[in-house]
């Protein structure tokens, strides 16, 4: 039997593709977003989906629906409290956690595994969560939801086959330590083999329209320089960047939009998805800047492929 896995703020799936992938069974996602819901429900259509602030639900609906027989907790709370790319960042770390509304689910995720007890648990989130103050509180809060051993796997997805740099830390009860792929994928060969989107049929690969004097201005943009920057809580963030067809590209975010190494012209969300490791039959639903974020906002699969196969031959090769 295959170890079935429950994704909270599943998003689009990029978590639960890398697991899928490596032979784990998807059981249930969930997240608040209905155009999220239906790329997820369209990518596992067996699994079962819940459209639902993660507030309002707790383990006994979980495992109501899913059964007792469960192994993996995965999930990515939202990012924005805690990455100093966001401006309205609170200053106060402890504020990030406990105050802060979208900070305050991460509290929901550790709830919902405290009452669930799964085996393993892995939440997804930037390093900056890393924080000393919040450090030392997540541990609290995972020590009282009945683990007391917590480990802070920070990852780089390039390492693994991704075409992007992205940094994150998978905060789990369990050592996560997979072996680097070591090969590094270049934008021209995640790009590759794709047609113009203007005559194409792939789904997610629709132009995306820009006015005649941006597109100018793209025009003049040199490979690896950003069109606009804005300032975040603790960095400078360049947004709408020419890539480096022979680089991986810069990190994929919700915001992100990247200008086509040899064309004037956006990247389409397909493009974007390539850059994360997503496979072509990987869809996405919603208006355009949803599908963006589901895309910038989620886990490389080629990265949860990696973790999935490390707790697969670690942990799970005799069940």
């Amino acid at each position: 039997m295959r170890p079935r896995v429950i994704d909270l703020f599943c998003g689009a799936g990029g978590f639960s593709r890398g697991f899928q992938d490596a032979g784990f069974n998807v059981a249930l996602g969930l997240d608040n977003d209905s155009a999220c819901g239906k790329s997820y429900k369209t990518n596992f259509p067996n699994a079962i989906v819940i459209v639902e602030d993660v507030k309002d639900v707790n383990g006994h609906d979980i495992a109501y629906l899913v059964g007792k027989d469960y192994d993996i907790i995965i999930g990515s709370p939202p990012c924005e409290p805690f990455t100093g790319a966001n401006p309205n960042r609170e200053v106060s770390p402890l504020d990030r956690l406990y105050k802060d509304p979208l900070g305050k689910l991460t509290l929901e995720f550790i709830r919902i595994v405290g009452e669930l007890k799964p085996k393993i648990f892995i939440m997804e989130n930037v390093p900056a969560i890393l924080e000393e103050e919040i450090k030392s509180s997540l541990l609290e809060e995972f020590k009282y939801a009945g683990y007391d051993k917590v480990y802070f796997n920070v990852l780089n997805a390039e390492k693994y086959g991704t075409p992007s740099k992205r940094k994150r830390v998978f905060i789990s009860n369990v050592l996560i330590n997979p072996k680097p792929v070591g090969k590094v994928v270049t934008v021209m060969e995640a790009l590759a083999n794709l047609p113009h989107p203007l005559a194409s049929n792939i789904p997610n690969h629709e132009y995306v329209p820009l006015s005649d004097k941006r597109l100018k201005r793209i025009a003049r943009i040199k490979p690896g320089k950003a069109l606009y920057y804005y300032q975040g809580a603790s960095k400078t963030i360049p947004t709408i960047i020419r890539l480096n067809p022979h680089e991986i590209a810069p990190t994929v975010l919700g915001s992100s939009r990247f200008i086509h190494p040899f064309e004037d012209r956006l990247l389409t969300v397909r493009e974007q998805a390539r850059l994360m490791g997503y496979p072509d039959d990987h869809i996405f639903y919603g208006g355009k800047d949803q599908q963006f974020n589901q895309v910038g906002e989620s886990v490389p699969p080629p990265l949860s492929y990696a973790i999935a196969r490390f707790l697969i031959e670690t942990f799970f090769v005799n069940k």
